[in-house]
């Protein structure tokens, strides 16, 4: 049965719940935002070549978190410079084109906070070292 079927219950809008979890995955990093009814709705990697960071993307047909997870993933790419893979599924019911935005807006504030945040344990660990 498609998860979505599985469960019907009603995701309130509350962009409070969005999260954005790092790993890292040898040298290479992920990240998943979700939030509301978690799920994966895109996947796209980032990884550089000679000419620069291409971005590779799978969504789940009717999911629209690609707008989101292909400039996500470019970011992260730059910022760490490595192959980043960005897994996004939010799902909040019949919400406005404001609450779209915010929603939007707060996700990306939530993986701009995991790549700062992680960027600045690397820091400390290497003035231990």
């Amino acid at each position: 049965m498609h998860s979505n079927q599985a469960a019907k219950e009603e995701t309130a809008f509350n962009p409070d719940d969005i999260r954005a979890q790092r790993t890292e995955v040898g040298r290479d990093t992920l990240i998943t935002v979700t939030g509301g009814a978690a799920h994966i709705g895109a996947v796209s990697t980032a990884y550089w070549t000679e000419s620069g960071i291409e971005v590779r993307t799978t969504t789940v047909p009717g999911h629209k978190e690609h707008l989101l997870s292909e400039p996500a993933a470019r970011r992260a790419a730059d910022m760490l410079n490595r192959t980043v893979t960005v897994v996004m599924g939010i799902h909040y019911d019949a919400i406005s084109a404001e609450e779209i935005a915010e929603t939007s807006s707060v996700a990306m504030r939530r993986l701009e906070e995991a790549l700062s945040d992680r960027s600045n344990a690397e820091r400390q660990a290497e003035k231990i070292i």
